[in-house]
């Protein structure tokens, strides 16, 4: 799972970043509106945690100028203006939820964990898999008709990333974006790397879905 976090208190941006990472989330931070405004829009993200008072820009411009462009990624709010009126204020903007500082990480995984699963629920009727597999995040497992195997963390984001767009073709640009983050500077080679990792393991698992190459797009996980 990947997570876009824009907070500009360093002190707490490097703390939450360094314990999202040891629970294995895939983080993107950055430290003021503007940054994360372009952040949110490469919509690669499953969760952004937005700080409302951001310098540049403020979180809730941020938030609505997101929901303006279709942007439906699950959103929290955090901020230390806890009254009434600031969350209804914030939710009604488009946040998913609203959480006021200070607060423990432990809550902060619960409401992680709750958005995700609404979000889950929302945009593909609670099914934890596409056609005849099914993968299990939390253990890197893929299974299929013929058994289960297990998979690298790097090939476990490409199945999940493909099976939550089943049928859909996405671009070589965007699972770049979505399984090795905006700011880094890997080569395609890699990328089709892990498409073939993929493929064998679709193949491993007695699958009838194929990885197609739709050439000069990207690829698109269809049943043969």
């Amino acid at each position: 799972m990947r997570i876009l976090l824009a907070e500009d208190d360093k002190k707490l941006n490097e703390s939450l970043t360094t314990q999202l990472l040891s629970r294995g989330f895939d983080v993107d931070s950055c430290y003021d509106g503007e940054e994360a405004l372009y952040y949110g829009e490469q919509n690669i993200h499953d969760v952004i945690l937005l700080d409302r008072m951001l310098p540049h820009m403020e979180g809730s411009i941020v938030l609505t100028k997101l929901r303006q462009q279709g942007i439906s990624i699950p959103i929290i709010l955090i901020t230390a203006l806890g009254t009434l009126n600031d969350k209804v204020t914030g939710l009604n903007l488009g946040a998913d939820d609203y959480l006021v500082k200070p607060f423990a990480f432990e809550e902060l995984l619960a409401r992680i964990q709750c958005v995700t699963r609404r979000s889950l629920i929302i945009n593909q009727a609670d099914l934890p898999g596409y056609c005849d597999i099914q993968f299990n995040e939390a253990t890197n497992t893929l299974t299929g008709p013929s058994g289960s195997c297990s998979c690298s963390k790097r090939e476990g984001a490409m199945l999940e990333v493909l099976i939550k767009n089943g049928g859909q073709t996405l671009s070589r640009n965007m699972l770049l974006l979505k399984i090795w983050g905006p700011d880094s500077n890997v080569e395609e080679g890699n990328l089709d790397n892990y498409i073939y990792f993929v493929r064998r393991r679709l193949k491993a698992v007695g699958s009838r879905l194929n990885l197609r190459t739709i050439r000069g797009i990207g690829y698109c996980l269809m049943e043969e």
